[in-house]
């Protein structure tokens, strides 16, 4: 398990051991980490992988049986509502069935103080403004999320937290959902989502956190999870006993591939394999990382033989 946290002080958001039992079941399990500012976090684990438990504690919206959790250092349960700091999607979007969007959205303004212009403009943001006067009953699963997207989105918040963001929307709005996270981020804003799957998000994260059975399994950048799957180096030369013979004199381990044509070199990179064909005056002709794919990766740490 890789961590990689910054204080408490310095994060957007900071849970600290945070745990929450149902009766005997622990949901989320002693979950600690960090996410930085003006970034988009993945919050990532398989279905039932304790995410919507433990955002719901994160924001406030239920009391962890130990541990805690702060919003720009001050401890969620202290702060005030405020609709500008803190964003929130978590599940359904809370419209009554029977009001249109556009009523929906101006109570919420209503309560939280904001213009109702907000209103309009969120509505085309999300591409809701040709059916505001729709009662939220007769909505698809992705207009229902697009609109608990405006909800979350009303008061331009320096903090957005969503909890699988993406369920129920086509390419095209998925496409769209990446877009406008990566420019809140690029803004200096702080985006934390859940999703249970890695590839649905891998082009729109710069930091992830994986869960399992509540507990951490990995938090680091996106680049360091694609680290991860580096599994080996392919070499080509043709004095393959020689470099075999180096590589191993270095802690490396050497297999035949493709009817020994190749080698597989692991526990040394390429950089490191480079050097050793140089000081043996070995010529290569292919020096190239064999990687597994991010969804490997995933699968790797939230294996239950893996996290036991």
């Amino acid at each position: 398990m890789k961590t990689n946290r910054m204080s408490a002080r310095a994060a957007a958001i900071a849970v600290e051991g945070l745990t929450k039992r149902f009766g005997e079941v622990a949901a989320v399990e002693d979950l600690s980490f960090t996410v930085r500012p003006g970034a988009v976090t993945g919050f990532l684990g398989p279905n039932g992988a304790g995410k919507t438990t433990a955002l719901k504690a994160i924001v406030g919206l239920s009391r962890p049986t130990a541990g805690r959790a702060l919003i720009n250092g001050t401890p969620v349960e202290a702060l005030a509502p405020d609709s500008r700091m803190l964003g929130v999607y978590i599940e359904a979007c809370g419209a009554h069935p029977g009001r249109s969007a556009r009523d929906h959205l101006r109570s919420l303004a209503a309560l939280a103080g904001l213009p109702r212009r907000r209103v309009e403009e969120m509505l085309a943001l999300v591409g809701l403004e040709h059916a505001a006067r729709r009662r939220v009953g007769t909505y698809s699963m992705g207009m229902r999320q697009r609109l608990g997207l405006a909800s979350a989105l009303l008061g331009d918040p320096v903090i957005l937290v969503l909890d699988e963001p993406l369920n129920g929307l086509d390419p095209q709005g998925i496409r769209w959902l990446r877009t406008l996270l990566r420019e809140r981020a690029a803004s200096g804003k702080t985006v934390l989502l859940s999703s249970h799957v890695l590839m649905e998000v891998a082009q729109a994260v710069d930091d992830v956190v994986v869960i399992h059975h509540g507990r951490l399994r990995h938090q680091g950048s996106i680049e360091d999870l694609e680290r991860l799957g580096d599994v080996g180096v392919f070499a080509s030369t043709p004095t393959r006993e020689r470099l075999a013979m180096a590589a191993v004199r270095a802690g490396g381990r050497v297999e035949l591939q493709d009817g020994g044509v190749r080698l597989l070199i692991e526990g040394i990179d390429a950089a490191q394999i480079g050097e050793l064909a140089h000081a043996e005056r070995i010529v290569l002709h292919e020096l190239a990382p064999r990687s597994g794919s991010l969804e490997d990766v995933f699968f790797d740490l939230t294996d239950d033989k893996v996290a036991a």
